[in-house]
């Protein structure tokens, strides 16, 4: 992996390409991010990149963040996430990284926070079967059967359960950019990726392709 980006998802469209194929797309503001710092084997044990994205208000910076952006003279940045790349000794601390590391035709993996679904139940949550619905049944979308009473006498590990679902850290691999606009800091890449609108997004160059 030797490209990553931070971006905020705009929402989703569709273009055409030359062809005139219809291909939908979702919009991603990606960068600027500053770096913010680097780390290394001999002093933290790996090496890495630390990204910042997007401008936030003094105030709204606790005390120990604030210093660790005044110690490198770097604006204070609302996001802060690190990338392992294989790279890093082509970056310095301060450069400021663009949408334009990318270009159409790359393959890229996108990571975010998927939508919350709230609490639900099996049939919505892991796609389960419901019961028979005809008036004397008593049982119509309720979890079923636990396991065995006399043996084993517990619930195994990894009952699909109801509860929360949704709002996780989701990637998906091997998305494709159809179109970089540079002047507006824009990222087109097809397909849906996790999250609403407003969704933190995690953008590299795809590992399947890398490796």
């Amino acid at each position: 992996m030797e490209k990553a980006i931070l971006g905020k998802k705009i929402g989703m469209t569709q273009v055409f390409t030359e062809e005139g194929q219809l291909v939908p797309v979702t919009v991603v503001e990606a960068g600027p991010c500053v770096v913010v710092q680097k780390k290394t084997v001999e002093k933290e044990g790996y090496n890495a990149v630390q990204l910042g994205y997007a401008d936030v208000k003094e105030h709204r910076v606790n005390k120990p963040i604030r210093g660790h952006f005044d110690k490198v003279g770097v604006p204070y940045r609302k996001y802060l996430k690190e990338f392992k790349l294989d790279n890093t000794n082509e970056f310095e601390v301060g450069q400021e990284i663009k949408v334009d590391i990318f270009q159409a035709g790359d393959k890229i993996d996108v990571r975010g926070i998927s939508k919350g679904k709230g609490f639900q139940g099996t049939i919505k949550r892991w796609n389960g079967h419901r019961g028979p619905m005809a008036h004397g049944s008593k049982y119509h979308r309720a979890v079923g059967s636990m396991g065995g009473a006399s043996y084993p006498s517990r619930v195994f590990k990894g009952k699909k359960m109801p509860g929360h679902m949704g709002h996780v850290p989701v990637t998906i691999q091997n998305l494709e950019v159809v179109k970089v606009d540079s002047e507006n800091n824009l990222l087109l890449i097809k397909g849906a990726v996790p999250g609403g609108k407003g969704t933190l997004l995690s953008i590299r160059d795809s590992i399947k392709t890398t490796k």
